[in-house]
């Protein structure tokens, strides 16, 4: 009995670590994508490559990477290119920012990611949760980039970097138009609809915020760069296989 069981083990473990029926690999469906997929690096707000993140790609549910698909097109058209910083995450990932927002001693990022919040305060304030929708596999970050594409910084760990809300020409040199903040700023500035940031930067949102709705995706308001597709396939399974 202990033998049929550890052969289930060794046959059924490599399955679960296959991308599901229903999963595409973005860049493969949407080539001219840019990718820039901060968690498999260590330009993230943690500062080391997180949990889950094994290889530099990312998915998505096939619906959701469809109904991206009639953004890209669009924006192509108008001279620009959609970038991804994150697509499905393994819930594994949100475990490790849980232990790694636990850690209060570990301040590493926080000039660059959460320079006016005391990390005490990210669980309470609503930026760190136990769960995600990106572990539901149809929501995105993600931003506007122009083509043809500008030089993008290239990350160092241990660089001297800016707080992200600073001005555009002050903090992370992202080659996307101007958002306002960077990616994954935990700050006020990164709600939408905010009015502390200039005009510019806000019509970059509203730019990104109506074409993605156009084609069924919502808005974190919190967040600028946050979309999950209206009527997900998986509204209520949480995904862990490994990106690899």
């Amino acid at each position: 009995m202990k033998k049929i069981i550890f052969l289930l083990f060794v046959f059924i473990t490599p399955l679960l670590a296959q991308v599901p029926g229903g999963f595409v690999n973005v860049k493969e469906f949407i080539p001219s994508v840019v990718l820039d997929l901060r968690y498999a690096t260590e330009h993230n707000f943690l500062g080391v490559k997180v949990d889950g993140y094994e290889a530099y790609k990312c998915y998505l549910t096939k619906k959701a990477a469809t109904a991206l698909k009639k953004v890209q097109d669009e924006l192509l058209k108008k001279g620009y290119s959609l970038k991804i910083y994150d697509a499905y995450r393994p819930q594994r990932a949100v475990d490790h920012f849980i232990r790694w927002a636990k850690a209060i001693d570990d301040t590493l990022t926080k000039k660059e990611f959460y320079p006016t919040i005391d990390k005490k305060n990210l669980f309470s304030g609503g930026f760190i949760a136990g769960k995600s929708g990106h572990s539901r596999g149809s929501t995105v970050d993600l931003t506007i980039v122009p083509l043809p594409l500008l030089e993008q910084e290239q990350y160092t760990p241990g660089m001297d970097l800016c707080e992200c809300y600073l001005p555009a020409e002050m903090r992370f040199k992202d080659n996307s138009i101007d958002m306002g903040t960077g990616f994954d700023c935990f700050h006020e500035n990164s709600a939408t609809n905010t009015r502390n940031i200039g005009d510019p930067q806000h019509r970059n949102r509203i730019m990104l915020k109506s074409i993605m709705e156009k084609y069924g995706f919502i808005n974190y308001d919190q967040e600028w760069w946050h979309y999950t597709l209206r009527n997900e396939p998986f509204p209520n399974t949480y995904f862990d296989f490994v990106i690899k």
